[in-house]
């Protein structure tokens, strides 16, 4: 199937939010691709026998994109840019509920770790402790520095590229690896604490 066009893909999800259940089912195939592409990019890093695959990542995050069509979309980038979003509360819920069960409590108590942030972003396994970890310090860069916390969650939670992300975020490509230097520093500083 070849590659869709931007304004092919922003055409539907305006259509789409306007009520037109027709323009979902010509979006679907033309996102699918994409979002399973995203979710095998992040399970890459998923332990080992890991609960969630990335074909339930992908569709719970469809399950819930689909509901969310009040959603004024933007462009195919705002929609890719959400579905990163749902997809790092999916991973960050499914490793909280991991370590719960592994600690024999529910999963509504915090998890804490002491993590190396290079670990995480190179590893190729992560816990769910540091998944938890890394989410608990991204919530602390958001409320400093929005955008850097963003390209952190494109990049890593949503795994898009750093075009992808730039194209996301509408700055450059530059830009966004100087965000994602100063972001992993400032994580790997206050995970370290």
């Amino acid at each position: 199937m070849d590659t869709p066009e931007p304004t092919e893909i922003t055409s539907l999800l305006r259509a789409w939010s306007r009520g037109d259940e027709r323009a979902l089912d010509r979006l679907t195939p033309l996102v699918y691709g994409h979002l399973k592409a995203q979710a095998r990019r992040y399970m890459r890093h998923e332990r080992a026998g890991a609960t969630l695959q990335g074909t339930a990542l992908v569709h719970e995050a469809y399950l819930r994109l689909v509901e969310a069509r009040a959603v004024d979309w933007r462009d195919r980038s705002h929609f890719y840019a959400v579905a990163s979003q749902i997809m790092r509360r999916i991973l960050v819920d499914a490793a909280r509920t991991r370590a719960a069960a592994k600690r024999g409590g529910g999963p509504d108590g915090p998890v804490r770790a002491v993590v190396d942030i290079e670990r995480i972003f190179g590893a190729d396994e992560r816990t769910a402790a540091e998944v938890s970890a890394l989410d608990e310090a991204l919530d602390g860069l958001a409320r400093l520095d929005p955008r850097r916390a963003r390209v952190v969650e494109l990049r890593y939670f949503g795994g898009l590229t750093v075009e992808e992300t730039a194209e996301v975020l509408r700055v450059s490509p530059q830009s966004v690896m100087r965000d994602w230097r100063l972001a992993k520093a400032w994580l790997m500083r206050e995970l370290r604490r």
